[in-house]
């Protein structure tokens, strides 16, 4: 039962009013159908609309954005072109319109695609909780109990070159959820594997690091053996759930061809 709505004017009255037990409410697209559809204890939110969290700012390779960001206003800036081919695969262009940056953090599988390549772009973030504000990895704050947070800022590093790599398989082009995302930045050096990140939604109870994949791939060619191996090395990172969109069963089957498919583009 919705009881009230807040609307603060700055980070720390927004955090405040969070810590007191309200829900953040960026842009509603995952909050308020779970607020209409079920029934909810008493209940009050926080809106993040003049909170002052929807800035984009540059500085040189490094990315700060603002948790009220919306995907549609990533999608229109130039700069932030390596997530491009993220947010489209993100609903509809009216959704991307309403849904931030943050609030994508928080999407249940298998939604939550913009987590995926900020987890392989390894971002980290601004947030305040009970213990004041503070700045950690996503990769720990995913993998911990956020219930009363609230995220300011996510920062990451624009990558070099042709470092990237993402890939959504989904049932539709557009407002699917996922069956299987991947992001990773692979670094090279004497046509060897010197740094990798991989990130994986849709195989797991939340957004994940696949660390199998990447020490199997660590130190080697980029190629069709070396990815076979890791592969059949990631199987153990994965726990997949059966949904809507496809079963367990199927996501484990598939996951080869689509790791290969991220990271050979074959």
């Amino acid at each position: 039962m919705l009881t009230g709505i807040h609307v603060p004017e700055n980070p720390e009255s927004a955090a405040g009013l969070v810590m007191a037990g309200g829900l953040p409410l960026g842009g509603g697209t995952s909050l308020m159908p779970r607020l209409n559809d079920h029934a909810s204890p008493p209940t009050e939110l926080v809106s993040l609309r003049h909170a002052g969290l929807d800035s984009v700012r540059i500085d040189g390779q490094t990315v700060a954005l603002g948790a009220a960001v919306t995907l549609s206003a990533i999608e229109r800036n130039p700069d932030l072109s390596v997530l491009h081919q993220v947010v489209r695969t993100i609903a509809a262009p009216p959704v991307r319109s309403l849904a931030t940056v943050a609030g994508n953090l928080f999407a249940p599988q298998p939604y939550g695609d913009l987590a995926v390549a900020l987890l392989a772009l390894d971002a980290e973030l601004d947030f305040a909780d009970r213990d004041g504000f503070r700045t950690g990895s996503l990769e720990n704050f995913l993998a911990d109990d956020h219930d009363h947070a609230l995220i300011t800022q996510i920062r990451f590093r624009r990558p070099q070159g042709s470092s990237f790599r993402y890939l959504k398989a989904a049932r539709r082009r557009l407002n699917s959820g996922s069956v299987a995302t991947i992001a990773a930045t692979i670094e090279l050096e004497d046509q060897r594997i010197a740094a990798i990140r991989v990130a994986l939604g849709g195989l797991a109870p939340r957004v994940i690091r696949a660390h199998a994949v990447e020490g199997a791939l660590r130190g080697r060619r980029l190629d069709a053996d070396s990815v076979e191996t890791a592969c059949r090395e990631g199987l153990d990172d994965l726990d997949p759930a059966d949904d809507a969109y496809a079963s367990a069963w199927y996501r484990r089957r598939v996951f080869p061809v689509h790791l290969r498919r991220a990271l050979l583009g074959v």
